[in-house]
């Protein structure tokens, strides 16, 4: 999970009571998970969820696998992680590049041996225009609350007859809009939007941002749609 800089909180440090959790920006804490520190997302669900950390540091799985085999050409992954969907790509041949504002994240794809930037996705990136597939994995169509213009950026960053490749929530949950912060026992990060998308809302914000549906599967439990342009 990654989102935009305007919601990179706060910097830095402020004191507290010994034992409570300090603040710090969102891309303090994200980084903490990726070095190993356990870390929670609050604001979602019902209850604290833990960040699938352990998942986003594996080589990509076979759910990962099929969400990308939809992938077609030169391909950017926004809110891209630690890189393992970067890599699967770059090893099956796509020229990739990954994009994230968690500077940890992009270290770790560059590790990875996949270009990437730490960039805020709703400024200017390379290849405006031309991009063969935009991939939001993870539910990273989630990312500043706003699915919508998150869609409308997608769509002004492909090339005509390109695509987005998105994983989706469950069934049911329709479009939901959340406050989120995310918790370790070190630091908390701010409050940041983000958003769910189901199935059930995901044509008519594709319609919104100019993009047609060409499919909407399942695999495993996991949700996710191909949008062309």
């Amino acid at each position: 999970m990654s989102t935009a800089e305007s919601v990179d909180g706060l910097a830095g440090f402020e004191p507290v009571a010994t034992g409570e959790p300090r603040h710090g920006s969102f891309s303090e804490v994200f980084s903490d998970a990726l070095r190993g520190i356990p870390v929670s997302v609050r604001g979602i669900a019902p209850s604290d969820q833990p960040m699938p950390v352990h998942e986003w540091l594996c080589p990509a799985s076979p759910s990962d696998q099929l969400l990308l085999d939809h992938c077609r050409g030169a391909t950017i992954d926004l809110g891209c992680g630690p890189g393992r969907m970067c890599a699967h790509l770059a090893l099956q041949g796509h020229f990739v590049l990954g994009v994230d504002i968690v500077p940890e994240a992009v270290e770790q794809t560059r590790r990875r041996g996949v270009p990437a930037l730490r960039r805020n996705i709703f400024t200017p990136l390379p290849g405006e225009g031309s991009w063969d597939t935009v991939l939001l994995a993870d539910g990273n169509i989630g990312i500043g609350g706003a699915p919508l213009a998150l869609l409308r950026r997608a769509r002004e960053l492909l090339d005509d007859g390109g695509r987005v490749v998105c994983d989706l929530a469950e069934p049911g949950t329709g479009l939901s809009l959340h406050a989120a912060r995310l918790v370790s026992h070190l630091r908390r990060s701010g409050t940041f939007p983000w958003a769910k998308v189901g199935p059930d809302a995901i044509e008519t914000l594709a319609g919104g941002a100019d993009l047609d549906v060409l499919h909407v599967g399942e695999c495993d439990g996991r949700w996710f749609a191909v949008l062309t342009t």
